[in-house]
């Protein structure tokens, strides 16, 4: 898949650029101290840690502790369920609580390029919603994504610029916004 390549977790032919370097044979902990973070689809917690635990690992490799713990709170912040349950075993959370645990962990990495697979995979509609809330205002508050969604208007709706692969090869391309009101794409992609 593009995004093991673009992790590291898989090799791949060709050439993928990050901040205008080649990341081909860079390992994923490189990748990582280089700002490319990402959620993976299902997730990845830890189950049998706390939710604290969990976000603490997205800190591991920084050394600023007052600003990781300003971190943590701003991640609290932005998932207020968390903080009710931070010494409970990831494990026990709803499939919405952990895909916050999964975000904050990334958040606490401070990354410079974000990539969410699948977000609202298995998630009810509402906690859908309240995810792809703070995926808005994780963008305008500058965070770089990268967001790979099956649920083409929810991910139409909350970016900037889209890219539509059908069958691996790269069908459309242009800004969020325009697509939504393609009729090709709405009858091709959004059901209409």
């Amino acid at each position: 898949s593009s995004l093991r390549a673009l992790t590291g977790l898989q090799p791949f032919e060709g050439e993928i650029l990050f901040d205008g370097r080649s990341i081909r044979g860079m390992p994923p902990h490189r990748l990582l101290q280089q700002g490319l973070v990402m959620v993976p689809e299902g997730r990845g917690i830890f189950a049998r840690m706390t939710v604290l635990e969990n976000l603490q690992l997205g800190a591991y490799s920084r050394h600023d502790k007052p600003a990781v713990r300003q971190d943590l709170e701003q991640v609290c912040t932005l998932f207020p369920r968390l903080r009710e349950r931070l010494q409970q075993q990831a494990g026990l959370l709803s499939g919405g609580e952990q895909q916050m645990v999964a975000i904050g962990r990334a958040l606490l990495s401070r990354p410079r390029l974000l990539v969410l697979d699948e977000p609202s995979m298995g998630l009810a509609p509402i906690v859908v919603e309240a995810i792809f809330e703070v995926i808005k205002s994780l963008s305008r508050d500058g965070v770089t994504l990268l967001l790979v969604e099956q649920n083409a208007r929810l991910a139409l709706a909350s970016t900037d610029r889209a890219y539509v692969l059908d069958s691996g090869s790269l069908s459309h391309c242009g800004r969020s916004a325009d697509m939504l009101d393609d009729e090709k794409i709405k009858q091709a992609y959004l059901g209409e």
